[in-house]
């Protein structure tokens, strides 16, 4: 009507919407009347919010006072945090959502309780029912409040009016309207039916009642519908004709590491005798569901060990080539099936002073950092002081609290609650450290690898309740990182009195150096050395070991394939051996033509200067002691002198023979290096 009177049209459109908000006004408030004021009035005293206490003491520092005065009067006011609803409803019994009681689980808020509303805190006594799949629980409350309990309601009829009582984001006690709209099978295994309802539901409004015209009880609600404007509840005749004394938890769950596309589904079908004090039911929940979570990533594993680095045809070219990089890596499988070494793209760099540095990434779902320890902090604090690890890794990447407008630096997270080493498959030694952040419900959980100029960090922040299936994830991602062993030779003096924190590959390395004379390395596979003629050795002076993964008489080792041993941080001189594998069968033209080249000692392997703008180098190749270096594939190792600088052929090849000089590869011994074994 209105495209076509439209002067007239509008004015009807306008007149026709003030008449529908007026018909709805009516309708609602006919609707209302159905729920008298005695009604309306039970039904607030047998409906509860669900509460939390909030943390009384702070162990976190911040830049400055927090300015609390910005939160809400009533927030900040209240002790405790507002989290749901629950209602009683007879014979000493009250309901909720089981994912509103659950909350407690491992919380660092403690126990749930129950508020009516004059403010009066009711604590839970026993858990009398409970269940995860149809998402209920039912209690007791000690010193029971003398309320007149909710009665049950018969199945609702379709576009029957019903009501959704609950604590409305934190806001009280509230009731609104709407129709019941259908029943809708559960998702999993249609068990039974969800009743549907266009009654508005806020986030507190979890574990109140749905009630009938009546003011009967006819379901839990439960959850929002993402996409509609209806939501879910549980019929009230479930949780009345659920067993006694028992708690159910059944779920499915699907699990998946980020380096690979592998899943593992399973379900958990559980349960365990009630009743239980809420201390005692958490620790029987957890203890299940902590197995559960341990049992599906052993499957994973497990099930698809065949495909999983370094096994599979997929891993072939990772296991001949030697991952050179600083920045922390993880072995990922791509979507052609190949692995290769994927590395965190730095996103920060942070000064911290005398030298030292944090520079901060992404790494799969972890933040990704290297820290550089400063020259003032004394070694053997800096790796034992979880405090002083934490401060000075919050320098160079901050995290902050929110206070109204305002986001407040933290400065510290004091000690950690959890401190522990972690081996990984290739017996390298991970610092697992816990820190809660109370405020928030939350735990930052970093798994730190120690090496010579300080840390690899892998930070994650979890809730509380998931601490364990986030830490389960961390150490299964420490058996994929790739990593070097790196720092000035201070540094690695410093680092290798460490003895509690050094990979098993380094037991069988001996690194020996005197400040302007000398440095030696010795392993079983490599012997070499160099006098301060052939370049400068001080304090600052670097030596980075790039180790790799490769195939030794039949197994996959973890083990040095570079070393490097450079003047200092600013020039760019330095002597490097590297050990390479001639590549296998399916393996690219590219790498067999570079194998061709070494092996034929073709240019750049000829002992001949290469000249790049003020860089000269120049190349050496080395065979092994025994021609049955590594099994069914030959070995040969290369030599490198950089100067930092224009040199002439007879001076770089003069250095060259230096080092060949003294280099002696033997690599024919049955690995000692950590063998892929603990992951398997």
């Amino acid at each position: 009507m209105s495209f076509i009177h439209r002067r007239g049209g509008l004015a009807v459109n306008r007149l026709a919407r003030h008449l529908c908000i007026a018909i709805g006004f009516c309708a609602l408030a006919a609707q209302a009347q159905f729920l008298d004021a005695p009604t309306q009035q039970k039904i607030r005293a047998a409906t509860f919010e669900v509460v939390m206490l909030k943390p009384v003491d702070d162990p976190l520092s911040y830049e400055k006072p927090l300015p609390m005065e910005l939160l809400p009067f009533q927030f900040r006011n209240d002790k405790y945090f507002s989290v749901g609803t629950a209602f009683a409803m007879g014979n000493h019994r009250f309901a909720t959502a089981a994912h509103v009681f659950g909350l407690g689980i491992g919380s660092q808020w403690g126990t749930p309780a129950l508020r009516d509303g004059n403010g009066k805190v009711y604590q839970i006594d026993k858990v009398l029912k409970y269940s995860t799949a149809q998402d209920f629980a039912v209690f007791s409350v000690a010193d029971e409040p003398q309320v007149q309990p909710l009665d049950i309601g018969p199945h609702p009829t379709l576009n029957d009016p019903v009501y959704a009582v609950g604590n409305a984001l934190g806001e009280g006690v509230v009731i609104r309207d709407g129709l019941y709209t259908s029943d809708t099978p559960e998702e999993r295994d249609g068990k039974w039916k969800w009743l549907r309802f266009s009654a508005a539901a806020s986030p507190g409004n979890s574990g109140g009642p749905l009630l009938d015209k009546d003011g009967k009880v006819i379901g839990v609600v439960l959850r929002k519908s993402p996409s509609e404007n209806l939501n879910y509840a549980l019929a009230i005749d479930e949780i009345v004709n659920a067993r006694d004394n028992t708690a159910l938890l059944d779920t499915r769950e699907t699990y998946q590491l980020d380096v690979f596309d592998y899943k593992q589904t399973e379900t958990l079908n559980k349960e365990f005798a009630l009743p239980k004090n809420y201390a005692d039911f958490s620790k029987a929940y957890t203890g299940i569901w902590y197995a559960f979570e341990d049992q599906i990533l052993r499957d994973l594993l497990k099930n698809n060990g065949d495909g999983i680095f370094p096994h599979g045809d997929g891993a072939t070219e990772l296991l001949h080539t030697i991952q050179i990089g600083d920045a922390p890596g993880l072995v990922m499988k791509a979507e052609d099936g190949t692995w290769s070494v994927r590395r965190s793209a730095e996103s920060g760099r942070s000064d911290l002073g005398h030298n030292g540095y944090v520079t901060t990434g992404r790494l799969s779902s972890s933040v990704a950092m290297r820290l550089r320890r400063p020259d003032d902090l004394p070694a053997e604090q800096f790796y034992a002081d979880s405090r002083l690890f934490i401060d000075t890794l919050l320098k160079g990447t901050p995290l902050h609290r929110a206070i109204g407008s305002e986001n407040i630096k933290i400065t510290s997270l004091g000690k950690a609650q959890e401190d522990s080493i972690f081996v990984d498959a290739w017996q390298r030694k991970w610092q697992l450290r816990e820190w809660p952040m109370a405020f928030q419900d939350i735990v930052v959980v970093t798994l730190a690898l120690p090496v010579p100029e300080g840390y690899i960090v892998l930070l994650r922040p979890s809730r509380t309740s998931q601490v364990h299936e986030m830490v389960n994830d961390l150490e299964a991602i420490a058996n994929f990182a790739a990593v070097s062993y790196g720092g000035t030779l201070a540094q690695w003096q410093d680092y290798r009195k460490q003895i509690a924190l050094l990979p098993a590959a380094l037991n069988d390395i001996d690194i020996r150096f005197d400040y302007g004379k000398s440095l030696r390395y010795t392993s079983p596979r490599v012997s070499f050395s160099y006098t301060a003629a052939l370049q400068k050795i001080t304090a600052s002076s670097e030596l980075y070991l790039d180790f790799s993964y490769f195939n030794d008489h039949g197994r996959t080792v973890w083990d040095v394939a570079r070393i490097k041993a450079r003047e200092d941080a600013h020039n760019e001189s330095f002597i490097s051996i590297a050990r390479n594998i001639e590549p296998a069968e399916s393996m690219d033209g590219d790498s067999k033509s570079r194998w061709s080249k070494l092996s034929r000692r073709q240019h750049p392997y000829d002992a001949v200067i290469t000249n790049d703008g003020d860089i000269t180098t120049i190349h050496g190749v080395r065979d092994p002691e025994s021609k049955a270096a590594a099994g069914d594939a030959a070995v040969l190792y290369t030599v490198m002198v950089q100067n930092d600088g224009a040199a002439t052929q007879d001076a770089m090849k003069g250095k060259l023979d230096q080092a060949m000089h003294e280099l002696s590869a033997k690599d024919d011994l049955a690995p000692k290096a950590p063998t892929a074994d603990a992951q398997d």
